[in-house]
């Protein structure tokens, strides 16, 4: 290749320079020479550039392939609805709860923009991506120890946008997994729909959260009437006053009945008996008994004003104690409905307001699921080894131009002189870390044979 070059340097040198100041026809003859001197001198140089270029796409090809793969995985969100006002309220309220940029986002939203810019940047929050990393261990796979190193690591291999026009948010995860890159795909959708449920400030919200905690309120209240209740309606033998009274009235008229029968029977058989006649015995004791029944169901000898319990052969209270129980028992009773009726209410309208929520907090539409890519996203090996080659042929040619041009110069010239004792004493030095210099010295008198070539030979070894 030096021969070839010299061939075409000396066609390069004998035609002149062309300054541009003229276009007579002498000119652009001179011209087209020049252009033609230096297409000889790449055609002289085609051996060199032919193997520098295959050098070049080899070696870009070999590093391509060293490259590790990567796969992206692709999903796409509808656009959320933005429409209704306090969606927007809502939205807006998580500005300051989720953190990173959401504040700017935030103010997005209160100037009526779409509620996606939002959704994009509760995406990027460090929350979304806190919790992604401690669900799917992205430390241990990405190799890292702290939490910053982490997020940092994925939010380069993330890549979330929204489209201006459609509002469709696309969500692109690269990994060198194709399955690890659709599980995180997938597990942004997730984390944004539960962040967005967590955070939500709507007024349906703050209604469903005070309903749920006044019913865990007044289920314990109705508990403990239901139990004060249940324990004085079973000492005193309370199951319902107002039937209970109406039967022992009943029941004491009854008895009242029989002991006037009883009495008058009694007096007929005295006319006809003595005191000791069997019958007459057998009447008083009837008697006697049917009196005792109707102490019994009056209350003889109970107070009044007490709740004592009843004596132990009796299994309901007497009529003297049924008002008096009957007031404590209306007023357990009372207190009991309406637990029970506050307790109704409170459950309608806690699930009133968690149908009202759901449709208040805007909700993430997968449009495009996340898929298991197929093909690898990166590296482009063809196209790095084609600007391998590029560039390797590029180079070349600057080389045989630069080495042309070398040849060129006067040898006397101070900037050939300057350059040729810079290479000597670079020789000289790299002569010193090696122990013979053979290996070194070869090299140095090819690179120093180029640049004294057309002048002055190398200095003898």
């Amino acid at each position: 290749m030096p021969g070839e070059i010299a061939n075409a340097h000396d066609v390069m040198v004998a035609a002149p320079e062309n300054n541009g100041n003229n276009s007579d026809p002498t000119e652009q003859k001179v011209a087209r020479e020049r252009t033609v001197a230096r297409l000889r001198l790449l055609w002289n140089c085609r051996k060199f550039l032919v193997r520098i270029t295959g050098a070049g796409l080899l070696l870009a090809g070999a590093i391509a392939f060293l490259i590790p793969k990567r796969y992206e995985s692709t999903t796409r969100l509808m656009p959320p609805d933005s429409q209704s006002g306090s969606s927007m309220a809502m939205l807006a309220g998580l500005a300051n709860r989720v953190g990173g940029s959401l504040a700017a986002v935030g103010g997005d939203a209160l100037g009526l923009k779409s509620t996606g810019v939002l959704f994009v940047g509760i995406l990027e929050s460090r929350t979304v991506r806190g919790d992604l990393i401690k669900r799917l261990d992205l430390r241990r796979v990405y190799g890292t120890r702290g939490w910053e190193g982490a997020q940092s690591e994925l939010a380069r291999n993330t890549a979330i946008s929204e489209d201006r026009k459609s509002g469709i948010i696309t969500i692109r995860v690269t990994d060198q997994s194709p399955q690890q890159a659709a599980a995180m795909a997938a597990e942004y959708v997730e984390e944004l729909n539960r962040v967005v449920s967590l955070l939500s400030t709507s007024a349906a919200h703050r209604e469903r959260e005070f309903l749920e905690d006044r019913l865990k309120a007044v289920q314990q209240d109705l508990e403990a009437a239901e139990k004060e209740f249940s324990q004085f309606a079973s000492k005193n033998t309370a199951i319902d006053i107002k039937e209970q009274g109406r039967a022992m009235v009943e029941a004491a008229a009854t008895l009242q009945g029989q002991l006037i029968a009883a009495e008058s029977e009694l007096e007929g058989l005295k006319q006809i008996y003595t005191n000791n006649n069997v019958r007459v015995r057998s009447v008083r004791a009837r008697i006697a008994e049917l009196q005792h029944q109707l102490e019994k169901l009056g209350g003889k000898g109970e107070s009044s004003s007490s709740l004592a319990s009843a004596p132990g052969d009796s299994f309901y209270p007497s009529i003297r104690k049924l008002p008096l129980l009957g007031v404590t028992y209306a007023d357990l009773y009372r207190r009991t409905r309406i637990q029970e009726a506050v307790f109704e209410t409170l459950t309608q309208e806690y699930e009133l307001a968690k149908v009202e929520e759901a449709k208040e907090i805007p909700s993430v539409k997968v449009l495009d699921p996340a898929n298991v890519p197929e093909r690898k996203s990166f590296p482009p090996r063809l196209l790095i080894a084609f600007l391998g080659g590029c560039v390797a042929l590029v180079g070349g040619i600057a080389w045989s131009f630069g080495q042309a041009g070398w040849q060129n110069v006067d040898p006397q010239d101070p900037r050939k002189v300057l350059a040729r004792e810079v290479f000597e004493t670079a020789r000289d030095r790299l002569a010193l870390v090696t122990h013979n210099g053979s290996g070194l010295r070869g090299i140095q008198n090819q690179v120093l044979r180029r640049f004294h070539r057309g002048g002055t030979p190398p200095p003898a070894q």
